[in-house]
């Protein structure tokens, strides 16, 4: 039988309930990224520090962080890059593997970076994350992903041109595009 809800204006007893329900429910990792592109049409990659291929620029979010939130603080950070987002492109639940549980990945529009200020080419990492950014072709792009990450760059660049988001399970639309 499930407990009733406390009174919300019992801040001790409503915040009590709350902090059971939270150590009972299962947490997800979420990852943010963003596909951001220079004027000639290539895409932002970024080479981790941590982990052995490039990536597309993001992070994990916070606690309580929103993605949205998450993509734009990750771009600030390492690269002092201030983005609009432009809307969500990609929705991957990601299943558990290696040592990790699931998670869910957002892929965000980033844009185009603005022609006359020649940011793509002041482009440089801000932090010890990331050794490198690099703007590339989608070609090559595809080339420097993992597995997993290419599926769902690949993805994301269906979902500007169809100009509707995707939802996948594992790097696979599960809805037919």
């Amino acid at each position: 039988m499930r407990p009733t809800a406390p009174d919300p204006t019992d801040t001790d007893a409503w915040n009590a309930y709350l902090a059971e329900g939270n150590a009972k429910q299962a947490r997800k990792r979420v990852a943010a990224d963003v596909l951001l592109r220079d004027p000639s049409g290539r895409v932002l990659l970024v080479n981790p520090t941590y982990k052995p291929a490039w990536d597309l620029p993001g992070g994990m979010a916070e606690a309580n962080e929103p993605p949205e939130d998450t993509a734009r603080r990750e771009l600030m950070e390492e690269l002092g890059l201030r983005v609009t987002l432009l809307g969500l492109l990609v929705v991957d639940w990601v299943a558990p593997h290696g040592p990790w549980d699931d998670q869910l990945a957002f892929v965000f529009d980033g844009g185009t970076l603005d022609e006359d200020e020649d940011e793509a080419d002041r482009l440089r990492p801000r932090d010890d994350e990331l050794s490198e950014a690099a703007f590339v072709t989608a070609p090559e792009a595809a080339a420097r992903l993992r597995n997993r990450t290419r599926r769902r760059f690949e993805h994301a660049l269906h979902a500007l041109d169809a100009e509707r988001p995707l939802y996948l399970r594992d790097g696979t639309p599960l809805i037919p595009s």
